[in-house]
């Protein structure tokens, strides 16, 4: 029994936060799925970090530059390819899990975030073109994301929400998906082939907080602010989906929405490097790791429940920031978009890499 498969047994489903072609081909995420690994995630900056950084991928850029692919086709081709491998390894935890775990996300372009009607139109495409019922398509919690969740899930696309920060944020993407539920069921059509989760981004929350505070007041929240930022947003996840509107649809087949506590590498070697997987354990929820915490977790983590076990603290903490005059739902906005334009900078990167390899495979 390893330590993720105990976060299995407390309800728990611990995800990669990393694909890269490697990790495929020499069987290695096959070997993760039987130590307990139930699902991957990806976004631009990985891809940038796999493609860009790595030789792994050349033959397939010189043979698809060759074919008359331009940077951006040839990533979509890799980046495919990479997401269908992955969800076929993963296909027997989906299967095992009747067909609540073992998913892949891929993530639309992040300069759609603020497009809804292309934001629809990419995922949609990009569904269909992957064609794998373990697939996730990543949308961005933005005005025009939180829309488009809505018609996603309406349509049957699972959808992964990412870069949330607040418990605002959560609110309107859980809303987002409740309602796009109804619309589905409204239609008569089936709700348990869909499936979602509502990604809340941890470590980046304490890094902010920690460059706004200084003396005592830093001491004292260091390294509990984002935890108990999130605890209070499972909060809110247990209300809104025992409550009567949802458990209704619950009837008809419909999936809850879970939380998934993302970015939980610890950026501040102050704290312990598995603060932001020890403290968020519980039922129902999703924690995606890199693999250094990933590898951390399985050395020294603590398997224990403790996502709802400490809210009095977790209330105590919030309100010690009110009162450092601290705005978190401001900070949060703040955060979003500097996550944002981390993503488009990295795709940007990424498709400059691919298109110098793609020249050089032509010989220009």
């Amino acid at each position: 029994m390893t330590k993720l498969k105990d976060l299995a047994a407390l309800g728990q489903s611990p995800w990669l936060d990393y694909i890269r072609r490697d990790l495929l081909q020499t069987g290695e995420l096959a070997e993760l799925v039987d130590k307990g690994i139930r699902g991957v995630t990806s976004n631009p900056t990985i891809f940038e970090n796999a493609i860009g950084k790595s030789d792994l991928y050349q033959e397939d850029i010189k043979h698809l530059a060759h074919q008359g692919s331009d940077k951006l086709q040839i990533y979509e081709e890799l980046a495919v390819e990479d997401i269908k491998r992955a969800a076929d390894i993963l296909r027997s935890v989906y299967v095992q899990s009747d067909e609540t775990d073992g998913f892949v996300s891929l993530e639309v372009p992040p300069d759609l975030c603020d497009d809804y009607e292309n934001t629809v139109l990419e995922a949609k495409r990009l569904w269909a073109k992957i064609e794998q019922p373990n697939l996730m398509i990543k949308v961005p919690a933005t005005e025009a994301g939180i829309k488009a969740i809505t018609d996603l899930i309406a349509d049957g696309i699972s959808v992964n929400a990412t870069l949330m920060f607040t418990r605002q944020d959560y609110l309107d993407v859980a809303e987002a998906y409740i309602k796009g539920l109804e619309l589905r069921h409204e239609k008569k059509l089936p709700l348990d082939t869909v499936a979602s989760v509502a990604s809340i981004f941890v470590s980046r929350m304490d890094s902010a907080v920690e460059s706004m505070l200084e003396g005592d007041a830093k001491e004292s929240l260091l390294g509990k602010v984002a935890v108990a930022n999130a605890r209070q947003i499972y909060r809110e996840y247990l209300n809104l989906f025992q409550s009567g509107r949802f458990l209704r649809l619950k009837e008809a087949g419909a999936r809850p929405q879970r939380p998934l506590f993302a970015s939980t590498g610890t950026k501040n070697p102050q704290l312990s490097d598995v603060l932001y997987v020890d403290q968020l354990i519980g039922p129902d929820t999703v924690n995606t790791m890199p693999p250094a915490t990933m590898n951390a977790f399985m050395d020294h983590g603590t398997a224990k429940r403790t996502v709802d076990q400490f809210s009095r603290e977790d209330d105590q903490v919030m309100r010690a920031c009110m009162d450092a005059g601290l705005d978190i739902e401001e900070i949060g906005a703040d955060l979003k978009q500097k996550g944002l334009q981390q993503f488009i900078d990295s795709f940007t990167s990424l498709l400059n890499t691919v298109e110098k390899r793609r020249l050089e495979a032509l010989g220009m």
